[in-house]
């Protein structure tokens, strides 16, 4: 028998390497999508796409110019007669194809998605890419009952979307985005992060191969300035926007007074609250789970931990021993728990977050399984304890696996120190106490509410925030509606 393979680890666990393949065909310079056809982009326009996890170049993406967005939407609005003229029950079937075509290539997806991102394989395998698929399974189901969606009355699209999606959730966001809107009859120019390309250009790949009618979906590539283009544009109708609050703002000053409809789902700052009566093994797991799932790059991340002070002490020891078991490393070894920062810009955001931090009072602790690599982009799972409401690292979103701890001694406290926000995206709440769920649940400013659990996404489930979290919702019935209008 062979002998296993001898790994060194410095903390608690011992486990042999469990490698994906990584032999899966990615697009070496990513060019756009326009009118049914793969575009190589200008070549002045071109910038390099790292491996987070290695910090090595994966290859080139172009950056969309106006000219080429113009190109885009035009495409988009020439498809938009034909797409919104079919009936629901055809356009339903280029949606169930799509997320049939997604579950086919589910690994090269997953693989593609985690080389890009930096995030582990298990995630992109096991929640991503399913659930991308099964919002476009969801959708399709939806596309010729409109009028239930509406309480009976008669609908019809807008137009063209031209939507936005970051670098955290790519493949996921592409789908939340864009099965709604070809649901309801909408063709969309939509852009990927700059730093995440991969998936959506695997995607435009599922669109031929699905036979999607040319200028439907319109994929362009870019930094932020293509972002601008898309937004600014006078023939879009419609502006599904996911990422920060302050790019969010921009964006509504943009097209204030311009008749353009728009969806925000924005940044947030999310407590995560447990009552000395919660089961507390289960409640460590889903701290674990909202704050370092994708190394907390996570809009929703219960990145605020409000702990009750008489089981402050025991919970964090419990906690620090669930951390110590997370083996940080290779985002394509299955066993890997925590992987790496997306970009050396979000690096450096979070590891100048953790200093502020410390300068402003706070008790740093930082552990893994193991140490982290020496090549790429890694930050240890961080807690900051002795911070108070005011701090920076407690008011401000991080968007990195760095948990914030505060206490608290009474519901009414804990209600206080949660809703001392801006944000208003998500919270959770754990009790063994129905009755002081339910009280809390509904005192709470968030548009997301997870009690004992945390991050559980579905795609009949609405998501979204209020306040400076964003308006409006993605997934769920309630996803339609910013897609549609009635008829007058």
């Amino acid at each position: 028998m062979q002998e296993r393979p001898e790994l060194k680890l410095s903390g608690a666990l011992d486990l042999a390497p469990a490698l994906e393949s990584h032999k899966v065909k990615v697009p070496e310079h990513c060019g756009h999508y326009i009118d049914g056809a793969l575009r190589l982009g200008k070549p002045e326009t071109y910038f390099s796409n790292l491996n987070p996890s290695t910090g090595m170049p994966l290859g080139t993406v172009a950056a969309a110019d106006e000219e080429e967005v113009d190109q885009a939407v035009k495409a988009a609005r020439a498809a938009f007669p034909g797409w919104s003229g079919l009936s629901g029950l055809e356009r339903g079937k280029y949606l169930f194809r799509i997320a049939r075509r997604m579950q086919e290539r589910e690994r090269d997806l997953a693989v593609v998605e985690t080389i890009d991102n930096g995030k582990p394989i298990r995630e992109t395998r096991d929640i991503d890419v399913p659930l991308a698929a099964g919002h476009f399974f969801y959708y399709a189901g939806w596309a010729d009952k409109l009028e239930y969606a509406s309480g009976g009355k008669p609908v019809r699209p807008l137009g063209v979307a031209g939507q936005i999606v970051p670098w955290n959730f790519p493949i996921l966001m592409l789908a939340w985005k864009l099965a709604p809107a070809l649901a309801t009859g909408n063709t969309c120019v939509i852009k990927p992060a700059e730093t995440t390309p991969l998936s959506a250009m695997l995607l435009a790949e599922i669109l031929d191969e699905v036979g999607l009618p040319k200028g439907v979906v319109n994929i362009v590539n870019g930094p932020g300035t293509t972002g601008a283009a898309i937004v600014n544009h006078p023939d879009i109708d419609k502006i599904s926007f996911t990422g920060s609050t302050p790019v969010g703002r921009m964006i509504m000053k943009s097209i204030a007074g311009s008749g353009k409809k728009a969806t925000m789902e924005l940044g947030g700052k999310s407590a995560n609250i447990v009552f000395a009566d919660a089961a507390l093994d289960q409640a460590v797991e889903g701290v674990v789970t909202g704050i370092f799932m994708n190394q907390g790059h996570v809009c929703c991340a219960g990145s605020r931990l409000l702990v009750e002070e008489s089981i402050k002490d025991e919970f964090l020891a419990r906690l620090k021993r669930r951390i110590l078991t997370l083996k940080i490393g290779d985002p394509l070894d299955k066993n890997t728990d925590i992987g790496a920062i997306n970009s050396p810009k979000q690096f450096a955001t979070v590891q100048r977050y953790i200093k502020l931090g410390v300068e402003e009072g706070g008790t740093l602790w930082q552990g893994a399984a193991c140490d982290a690599p020496d090549e790429g982009f890694w930050v240890l799972p961080t807690l900051l304890t002795d911070v108070h409401p005011s701090d920076t690292v407690v008011r401000e979103e991080i968007f990195g696996p760095v948990l914030s701890v505060l206490t608290f001694r009474t519901p009414d406290e804990a209600v206080q120190k949660a809703n001392n926000s801006e944000y208003g995206l998500a919270a959770g709440v754990w009790s063994e106490k129905t009755s002081k769920l339910f009280s809390v649940a509904h005192r709470l400013n968030a548009g997301v509410i997870w009690v004992n659990g945390y991050n559980m996404f579905d795609p009949a489930s609405p998501f979204g925030g209020m306040r400076h979290s964003g308006f409006g919702r993605e997934g769920g019935v309630a996803g339609l509606w910013p897609y549609m209008e009635v008829v007058r």
